[in-house]
């Protein structure tokens, strides 16, 4: 089963690099992919939704999905699964930016940019909501643009694609449990001093 994932992999890697590839194309999505280099850009960009009271909560909420998603992906499913980069394995296919210093599976790029991405457009209000749709579009030409490359196999960022989802789903209902938690304790404050007032 994991050869054949591999070899259908392979097969769609081929396919892009004979015919999705053109020279106008690359250079912008090498930009592109360089922008999801460590998760810097979404980090800087949530810390500053941070500095505004009316962005505050898409905020903490990407910097805690990054966060989860860097502990599932690369802290643990890189090194357990280890899985070598398409160019590594494959000669034939080639490479359009640096060689990459960790392992392949599953796409940190992917996984930071749908966690951040997905966190920011499910936090954003009316008057934010440009802004997680524009981060959801970015996320897809990222995680479009490590393919387009032949840095990762399809099947690295279709699972980096889900982590991210996965982990801006649970920063969500993390930070909804802490603010709920929150209300419960000032509404039991609040109570406590009408009965001492009473």
């Amino acid at each position: 089963m994991a050869e054949y994932i591999t070899h259908l992999d392979y097969l769609i890697l081929m396919f892009i690099q004979e015919h999705l590839r053109v020279e106008w194309l690359t250079k912008p999505l090498v930009f592109i992919s360089h922008l999801g280099n460590s998760g810097l850009f979404w980090i800087f960009l949530c810390l500053l939704l941070l500095v505004f009271k009316r962005t505050r909560k898409m905020g903490f909420c990407g910097l805690a999905a990054l966060l989860i998603g860097a502990l599932i992906t690369n802290v643990a499913l890189k090194n357990m699964v280890a899985r070598v980069r398409p160019y590594e394995q494959f000669p034939d296919i080639l490479l359009l930016l640096e060689r990459q210093k960790d392992f392949s599976f599953p796409s940190g790029h992917a996984c930071s940019s749908f966690a951040a991405a997905c966190a920011l457009y499910w936090t954003s209000e009316d008057r934010s909501r440009l802004i997680g749709v524009l981060s959801i579009l970015l996320a897809v030409l990222i995680a479009w643009s490590r393919l387009y490359v032949g840095v990762h196999f399809p099947t690295d960022v279709l699972c980096g694609i889900l982590i991210g989802i996965f982990s801006a789903w649970a920063a969500g209902r993390l930070i909804w449990a802490l603010q709920r938690r929150r209300r419960a304790v000032v509404e039991n404050s609040s109570v406590k001093e009408d009965d001492e007032n009473g």
